[in-house]
Parts: C-alpha cells; structure tokens; sequence
C-alpha cells in the first residue's frame, strides 16, 4: 500500500490550486501525492478517481490516507486509494516474473508458467507484460541472456565456459544465437570487435557535423558535434578493434537518408539498427521510439512507462547511453516543467530538433 508520494511529488501539488486542478482533470502523476475527500459522501479517493465529480467546496486535500482517515472519511470503494492501484499491482507482477526469467539457470519459464506466478490467464499475462515492459517474456529473456553473455565473454577464459555462464544449455543453440546477440562472433566480441567491418562516413547537416556508422545489422551510432575528428575518435573508443571502414557511395547515399530524417523528422525513420544495450536500456530505448514527433515526455513519465516508476535516474543514464542520435530520439525526453534537460551532444541541439519538431 503505497498511502504517501516522494518529497518531490508533493513539491509538484504543494498547493490546494494545484491539487483541484489535478483532481479535475483526473491526472494519475498525482496518485499518492496527496488524496482527496468530500464531505457530502464521507468518502477519500485517489486524484484519479473516475468517480462522479465533486463541488469545489465539498473537498479537503489530504496528505495520506492515515489523515484522510482520522479526519473521519472511509476510503472509496471505487479507486481503493488505501490499496495499491492497479498499475502498481501490474508493475508488482510483472517484476516478479521478470526475477523468475532472470533467475531461470538453462530452460526460461514458459507463457503458462509465468502466466500461474502472476495469478492471471495465459493472455491477459501476455497483455500486461508487454504493457509494462514494452516487450514480450520472450524478447525480455533473449535481452537478458544477452546481457550476460555478453559479461561472461569479457570474463570467462574460454568461450565454451561463457556460454555455458551465460545459460546456453548447449553449445548448438547458442552458435545458432550467437550473431543475432552480438552482431559478431563470439571471439570477436572478446577481442573488442576485432576483426568486424564498420562502415561510416562523416557529413554535415543544420545541426554541425553528423558520423553515421553501421554493421551488418544495422545502423549502430548517429554522433553528432562541431568537430569531425571527435566524432571518429568517439567511434574508435567504441570499437578499438573493429576495421573501420570509410563509406563508399552506396553508404553516403545511407548517409543522406539519415540527415534527411534529421532535418525532416515528419518523414520517419525506417532504416535497422543495431542496438547494442543492457535490458533496461533497451526498454527505455524502445519506449523513447514511441514518442512521436512534436510530443516530448519526462524521464518519470518514460519510467512509468516501462513498469519502472522510480527508475527515473536509470532512465536519465540510458538516456546519456543513448549513441544513435535522432532516430532514438533521446531530445524529446525534458524535465517535469518541460524545459530542455541534458543532451550528450548540446543543450542547444536538443532545443533545436524539438523547436524544429513543434513546427510540423
């Protein structure tokens, strides 16, 4: 039961002003914040209570439910603001399946099983992880086994001995996997990408200088600053062994469709990429995608979004992650007042492809 919000939540609805106005507009940001009564009922509700709205001069803020409730008021049956909400209790089982798919040793869970853990049906289990994480158990446990293997690799003597660390059960299924996982092979990864062929080609566009690069896969990096030279070395640091490859025509012609998409948003972003993240980055990095442009978003708005509400410093750091500028559109994320926040690559960047954006 969660009965009271974060110092800075209260900070947001310090006044009773305020707290009316989220009441009549029903906003969840609010839930826990403070509650609410209303005198002709005898009854308490969450901010966000669908219930039949009340006269101004009917309601009292309250900061808990205890005040609410020595104040004389019973908790409404209707928005239940003494229990957990519903979302809560979604992210709660969700979480839970989550460990059991972390801590699943060879054979992840099955849909049934993790669907029983939760107490819910095979699909309605279905609906809400992929509501709360944005992806479905499936793609979460080959994320997650990823992410160790890739740990394992750079600590393990032998490959074998990754693979069996990382939960492979065998040898055949993970050769089968490795590529896809890695977007190179398994000695390669070790040795930092040594060996791997990456294209890029350095341009200009009304933002300054802009490097594109990609594997195989996909596009794996949109850098973008005042000076060209960084953005290589920049590359370099992030595959000191990898053969970089400058682009031929075909690539700079890549290279076009990727400063137009910066400098028209509106035509959308179609190209692979290559995402090379931890599980809660690529969560993040997949709910950035679903902004869509002209629209912004706070990071806490992002970590509710992904099951993950006091996440939001984690989300702020995946953000910071974040190496494929524009088309994982890290800009739109801003701070509760909604003024621009940091960027890795300009405060005054991030101004400008969110001005350029709102004028669509």
């Amino acid at each position: 039961m969660a009965c009271a919000g974060t110092g800075r939540e209260r900070d947001l609805f310090a006044d009773d002003e305020a707290r009316w106005a989220a009441v009549a507009r029903r906003d969840r940001s609010a839930d826990g914040a403070f509650y609410y009564s209303v005198r002709t009922t005898g009854v308490y509700c969450r901010p966000s209570c669908a219930s039949r709205p009340a006269r101004r001069e009917n309601v009292r803020f309250h900061s808990t439910c205890e005040e609410a409730a020595q104040a004389g008021f019973r908790p409404c049956k209707r928005c239940r603001p003494n229990e957990a909400s519903l979302a809560e209790r979604h992210a709660a089982q969700v979480a839970r399946a989550c460990r059991l798919i972390e801590e699943a040793e060879e054979q992840t869970p099955g849909l049934d099983a993790l669907a029983r853990s939760a107490g819910m049906s095979r699909f309605h289990f279905l609906r809400v992880f992929k509501a709360v994480t944005g992806v479905t158990p499936a793609v979460y446990a080959r994320a997650g086994r990823a992410q160790r293997l890739r740990a394992e690799l750079r600590r393990s003597p032998t490959v074998t001995e990754a693979v069996y660390g990382a939960g492979f059960n065998s040898s055949g299924r993970f050769y089968a996997a490795s590529s896809q996982i890695l977007g190179m092979t398994p000695s390669r990864f070790r040795a930092g990408g040594d060996g791997v062929s990456i294209r890029f080609a350095v341009g200009e566009c009304s933002l300054g200088s802009i490097l594109v690069a990609a594997t195989e896969r996909g596009i794996c990096a949109v850098l973008l600053g005042d000076d060209p030279e960084a953005l290589v070395r920049d590359l370099q640091d992030r595959f000191p062994k990898a053969d970089l490859v400058g682009g031929d025509g075909d690539f700079e012609r890549l290279v076009g469709l990727v400063v137009g998409f910066v400098e028209a948003p509106g035509i959308g972003f179609h190209l692979p990429l290559d995402l090379r993240g931890t599980v809660f980055q690529e969560r993040v990095w997949q709910a950035l995608r679903e902004i869509p442009a002209g629209a912004t978003a706070t990071y806490k708005e992002i970590a509710e979004r992904i099951g993950a509400p006091k996440a939001v410093r984690a989300v702020a750091r995946a953000c910071a992650a974040n190496r494929i500028a524009v088309a994982i559109p890290c800009h739109r994320v801003v701070r509760t007042d909604g003024s621009p926040s940091g960027y890795r690559w300009g405060v005054e960047r991030k101004r400008a492809l969110l001005e350029r954006e709102a004028r669509r």
